[in-house]
């Protein structure tokens, strides 16, 4: 008896070291398909990195700025839910005149120039001043549409982003 309990502990632990692995490779694989996703998108936005430059000093569209700063404001809240993500989407799609697989990889290139910035507080400050030299002060009217939109009620992270985005695109 005391050998069947030792044969049914061994195989039930070799089941869960089994499933454990299973989901280490799941997990490793997800990585290597969110990568593949950033690169894809940066390819079909012209987005080309440049030695010894941040990934945000290269940004081109105005567009594609404004979706990343959505992206991180929407992170100030807290983790937004996969319904904030896909309520960003959307606004991204109309505001921004995108269709459905390029406002996705407008969110998945901001989630990206958020996390080179070093979070969400930083990503906003940053892409606001580049969104400036590239588009002035004309863009902030489709910024603040496309935030006022994607986000039912401010935290004091975000109106304190706000601010932060006045000052970058110097408005009063």
């Amino acid at each position: 008896m005391p050998f069947i309990i030792a044969l049914l502990g061994i195989i039930g632990a070799a089941y869960f070291w089994a499933q454990r692995a299973r989901n280490a490779r799941d997990v490793v694989g997800d990585v290597a398909d969110m990568a593949n996703d950033v690169r894809l998108a940066a390819r079909r936005f012209g987005f080309s990195r440049k030695m010894n430059v941040h990934p945000v000093e290269n940004i081109e569209d105005p567009r594609l700025a404004i979706a990343a700063i959505g992206a991180a404001f929407i992170e100030l809240d807290d983790l937004p839910t996969a319904e904030q993500r896909k309520l960003l989407q959307i606004q991204i799609r109309s505001k921004l005149r995108a269709d459905a697989e390029e406002a996705e990889e407008m969110e998945v290139l901001g989630r990206w120039f958020m996390s080179e910035c070093g979070g969400a507080d930083p990503a906003v400050a940053r892409i606001s001043r580049k969104l400036y030299k590239i588009g002035g002060a004309e863009q902030m009217e489709p910024l603040l549409e496309l935030l006022k939109a994607s986000v039912t009620t401010l935290s004091d992270r975000q109106r304190d982003a706000l601010d932060d985005i006045k000052r970058a695109m110097r408005v009063r």
